[in-house]
């Protein structure tokens, strides 16, 4: 017989499976920007003392807003309710429009607001977008797509001054119109892109889309098809085609003057691993009109400023989810508790966890650096991005997906589950190697400035060698780095280990001369005199690694 005593204790013993102990809080309700010491650092660093006081206030306005539950809550809403693609209305009237989850136009709308599509009309505008976009990221990546490619087109545009003067108000605008009718209608408009082909993928120059010359004044009627278009929703689309005189780049409006919809036939979205909030499309042209941005036959040098621009969006991507990622493990770490103590004063963890601090510190460092060598425009500074925007590149975008999944571990199970926002992040993390041209391509990119342009080989020595002296690691990589640069014959089968050795001893040099001294020491034992294992979690125990995780946590 249970006696009332007996069912009692049963009653509170069930009671108590249903308190929740030893969770850490949610990461919200925080500043990303004030709480992200390198971004911090960087921005002051690069920014002039009269636009510092403006640009920070600006900048952990828009961190507030990352590390809020309301815009958090948005990132999950729009990848949740992924893009959709309605071909025909109901009366079967053709309209290739793509329907979005408002969470999706709120992100997108809150971008543009942000600046981040206005560095060109803005004072120090590459190091105070570089800073929110990367912050930005945290959020919701998928949106960065739409908003890297009008911030790119610019330069692409001011090839053609009549092109740039009607387009680039509109491009830099911080107001978001998402209504589809004539551009001049517009208070501010969006732009997407379309180069590669089925056929060709990253050799642009295979490509079939044809394109034949309706007047003398630059316009065109385009045919063919493209494999990738991203952001097909956009105002207006750069896109690569055949005309008489070879590959040209053209502009190519989504609604005409008229405010007839040009012909702009959406095939299907793609079925993406990562970046589920954005829609890429594959879109067929017939007879699709079109306006001629630079010279025929030049599309790939027009289109190349461009891309350019793109591919430092990449690293600053990576940079942003690789922050996001070790935010979130330092985060659980901090409250999380097993064996008795707080997992991140546990030794093993905490040489986890400072290891991807490092390589998050290292690409937001790097990332800001090429922005502000944007910024300043000299001679120079465009030399030094001709090899170290393509090394960045494919550095730091490889490094993503290892950081995102370790850090994802770090949370254990729950780093596995959905609500923990882990997985997206390591869906997310592949993308920027692979868009704008994957790893050889990047690879082939540094070899050619090797190879074609010396002043770019000497802007980058220079800016390693202001590091020279500082430690003896860096010092000993540069000289290994010299020896395999005096031999360029052959080189293309070792062109992914010098790419990798250029973009570590820049991360290097720059953290010796900006960094904490327990981060630049830590980095150079490691990544540069091979002091560490072949995952992370490795580095030498006699390193001050506790400093080291104190400054990637994301709390105040």
């Amino acid at each position: 017989m249970v006696t009332s005593a007996v069912r009692g204790k049963f009653a509170d013993m069930a009671g108590s499976t249903h308190t929740v102990t030893n969770q850490p809080p949610p990461l919200v309700g925080y500043d990303a920007f004030t709480a992200d010491r390198a971004l911090t650092a960087a921005v002051d660093r690069h920014t002039a003392p009269d636009l510092l006081d403006e640009v920070r206030d600006e900048l952990a306005a828009l961190g507030r807003a990352c590390g809020s539950a309301q815009v958090q809550e948005w990132g999950a809403q729009a990848n949740e309710n992924p893009p959709a693609l309605r071909t025909h209305d109901r009366h079967g009237h053709r309209i290739d429009e793509v329907d979005f989850h408002p969470a999706w136009h709120r992100l997108l709308g809150k971008g543009v607001s942000a600046g981040l599509t206005a560095a060109w009309s803005r004072p120090g505008g590459q190091v105070r977008r570089a800073a929110a976009f990367l912050l930005w990221t945290q959020v919701d990546a998928g949106n960065l797509c739409p908003l890297s490619m009008t911030h790119a087109a610019v330069p692409a545009l001011r090839t053609d001054p009549a092109l740039a003067a009607e387009w680039e108000p509109r491009l830099t605008s911080m107001v978001y119109d998402r209504e589809l009718r004539p551009a001049r209608l517009k208070a501010g408009a969006l732009f997407g892109m379309g180069m590669t082909e089925k056929q060709g993928g990253s050799d642009v120059r295979a490509g079939t889309t044809a394109a034949r010359p309706l007047a003398e004044d630059g316009t065109y009627e385009l045919t063919g098809h493209k494999w990738f278009c991203s952001a097909p929703m956009s105002d207006g689309f750069l896109v690569l085609a055949q005309a008489p005189e070879g590959l040209t780049c053209f502009l190519v409006p989504r609604v005409l003057e008229d405010g007839t919809r040009n012909v702009f036939m959406i095939q299907r979205l793609k079925d993406k691993l990562g970046n589920r909030s954005n829609a890429s499309a594959e879109v067929e042209l017939d007879g699709t009109w079109a306006r001629r941005v630079g010279e025929e036959g030049r599309g790939v040098r027009t289109i190349i400023e461009m891309v350019a621009a793109t591919r430092l969006d990449c690293v600053l991507g990576s940079a942003g989810l690789m922050r996001q990622a070790v935010a979130q493990a330092v985060h659980h770490c901090t409250y999380r508790e097993a064996f008795g103590a707080k997992l991140v004063d546990k030794p093993l963890m905490r040489n986890v966890l400072a290891d991807l601090a490092l390589e998050s510190e290292a690409a937001t460092t790097l990332g800001l650096r090429l922005a502000a060598a944007c910024d300043d425009g000299s001679e120079q500074e465009r030399a030094l991005l001709r090899i170290a925007v393509p090394a960045a590149k494919y550095w730091v975008t490889k490094r993503c997906s290892q950081v995102t999944v370790e850090a994802s571990e770090c949370l254990g199970g729950n780093g596995y589950v959905e609500e923990s926002g882990m997985p997206r992040l390591v869906r997310e993390s592949p993308l920027n190697s692979i868009w704008e041209g994957a790893g050889n391509v990047q690879a082939l990119d540094v070899l050619r400035a090797l190879q074609r342009e010396p002043m770019a080989l000497n802007a980058y020595l220079q800016e390693v060698g202001k590091a020279r002296g500082a430690d003896h690691r860096l010092d000993a990589a540069i000289k290994d780095l010299l020896t395999e640069l005096a031999d360029l014959e052959g080189v293309e089968g070792r062109a992914r280990r010098l790419t990798e050795r250029l973009a570590l001893v820049l991360q290097g040099s720059l953290l010796v001369r900006h960094a904490t001294p327990e981060v630049a020491d830590a980095f150079c034992a490691a990544r540069l005199g091979g002091d560490s294992g072949a995952v992370f979690g490795t580095l030498p125990h006699s390193l001050d690694l506790a400093s080291v995780v104190e400054r990637a946590r994301p709390e105040s």
